[in-house]
């Protein structure tokens, strides 16, 4: 015990409660729960860019997709641009990987599909990918896009038409597109919003309580 008696010791975490939580905020992270998928994923290929992975974290977190994985680029370290998640990543679970068949065996042994975005002659428009089984949505490097282990992991390989002069999209733009085409694309057909489990709202919801707490560090001794 220290000097200043019990009432000054770190909380236990598990004293946490939702009475420490204005009711607004109790209600948003209600609200993002209520959104929240694992049936997709994204996966980034040895990104290069800190403002690309930061955009790409960004949006997967407002879409409601709550795991990215990340393969490993072993000359550029995986450190999205602050500036640009303000603070996105916090609420995200994301999932680092030394390789493809790393990468692979994880995503597997989590039921996805692997859908790999590359220019093919097998590539099946983006338009016409059935989101019905949970999938994993891969992205590759900017100026090399996937690598040729990653697809030969690929259950299916997309691309995104375009129509216009252009023929390429910034990964962040790509991801973007994709994402709100599978999240709609649900909606639309299935009907789901969010689709966790009870436990994993419940985990999750503790979770987000405590990021809440802008004291968390001071109250329980670190912060998540």
């Amino acid at each position: 015990m220290t000097g200043g008696g019990p009432r000054y010791e770190p909380l236990e975490e598990a004293a946490l409660t939702a009475d420490l939580v204005l009711p607004p905020r109790k209600q948003r992270i209600d609200e993002v729960l209520r959104h929240r998928t694992r049936s997709l994923a994204v996966v980034l290929d040895r990104l290069e860019d800190s403002f690309n992975m930061a955009a790409v974290l960004r949006t997967s977190e407002a879409l409601g997709v709550q795991d990215v994985h990340v393969i490993k680029n072993p000359d550029v370290g995986f450190k999205p641009n602050q500036r640009v998640t303000q603070g996105c990543d916090k609420w995200l679970d994301v999932h680092r990987h030394d390789s493809a068949a790393q990468a692979r065996a994880a995503l597997k042994a989590a039921g996805y599909r692997i859908a790999v975005s590359a220019v093919t002659p097998e590539a099946v428009s983006l338009f016409d990918l059935d989101f019905t089984p949970k999938t994993a949505l891969v992205f590759g490097n900017e100026r090399f896009g996937v690598s040729a282990d990653v697809l030969a992991m690929a259950d299916t390989v997309f691309w995104l038409p375009m129509h216009g002069f252009t023929r390429s999209l910034n990964i962040s733009a790509a991801v973007s597109a994709s994402l709100t085409r599978a999240v709609s694309w649900r909606k639309e057909r299935l009907g789901v919003e969010g689709d966790l489990t009870p436990d994993e709202l419940e985990a999750l919801r503790a979770r987000f309580l405590k990021l809440s707490l802008k004291q968390r560090g001071r109250l329980f001794g670190s912060n998540p």
